[in-house]
């Protein structure tokens, strides 16, 4: 079979457009090596560090990412696209504009006799309480409807203000590693193997290229990012890695 390939944690946009620009080009450089063996292509969330969707109107910039995007899925590959904590007020303009499904939550898969369970694991596991409540006023339908009342030049730069110095809002937790009995999606994966076997819990969000096992033949897997790892991983039908993107 061709290879299945997922990716993380992009959060283009940051610190400024000028200085994203060269990793948003190395990213469209890796879209572009990945599509020709791509049997199928995951997005794991925080593509963009903020993204809101207006009725008529969403972020500007990022036109080569969409643009590829739109070509690799054009093509015939098939994208899925998993909404993080930084673009969770994404609704449908990816499904509109450019054919790929968004998921607001985890959802399984099966490839070649493997099971996956795939999301971008913001407020999964025990812990983090601060974040899961604050994600319940961030999601509740009354905060996005006034929020969508601000002018998009007060909204977009407010939003973008808070998702780099609120850390409460933004979830992210400090980036090091904490020992599996302390990784609370270790901990998530672990519980989940009670009721029912997964091969493989493929997340984001911590930001750290990781593998665990979890259980029998079942493996616990953190993409890392794009802003210092660039990593990503790739599935060729009978094993999961994790590779690192030099160009």
């Amino acid at each position: 079979m061709k290879k299945i390939y997922f990716a993380s944690d992009q959060h283009f946009g940051v610190p400024t457009p000028e200085l994203s620009l060269p990793r948003e080009k190395k990213f469209v450089a890796w879209l572009d090596e990945v599509k020709e063996d791509a049997e199928a292509i995951f997005l794991l969330g925080d593509l963009f560090d903020f993204w809101f969707e207006y009725k008529t109107v969403v972020p500007k910039g990022f036109v080569r990412i969409l643009g590829k995007l739109a070509e690799i899925r054009d093509s015939g590959i098939p994208i899925f696209f998993f909404v993080g904590n930084h673009d969770l007020w994404m609704n449908d303009y990816f499904e509109t504009e450019l054919n790929i499904p968004v998921y607001h939550d985890n959802k399984e898969f099966a490839f070649n006799g493997k099971t996956f369970l795939i999301g971008h694991g913001d407020g999964k596991g025990p812990g983090d309480k601060g974040y899961k409540r604050m994600k319940k006023v961030f999601t509740n339908p009354f905060s996005k409807w006034f929020f969508r009342w601000l002018h998009p030049d007060v909204g977009v730069r407010l939003a973008q203000y808070l998702s780099v110095k609120n850390k409460l809002i933004s979830g992210d937790d400090d980036v090091k590693f904490l020992g599996e009995e302390n990784e609370w999606l270790v901990l998530y994966a672990k519980r989940k193997l009670e009721t029912k076997h997964y091969n493989y819990f493929i997340f984001g969000h911590r930001h750290l290229p990781m593998i665990i096992p979890v259980g029998k033949d079942s493996e616990y897997v953190n993409l890392g990012d794009w802003i210092g790892y660039f990593t990503y991983g790739v599935f060729d039908g009978e094993k999961f890695e994790l590779q690192k993107f030099e160009k």
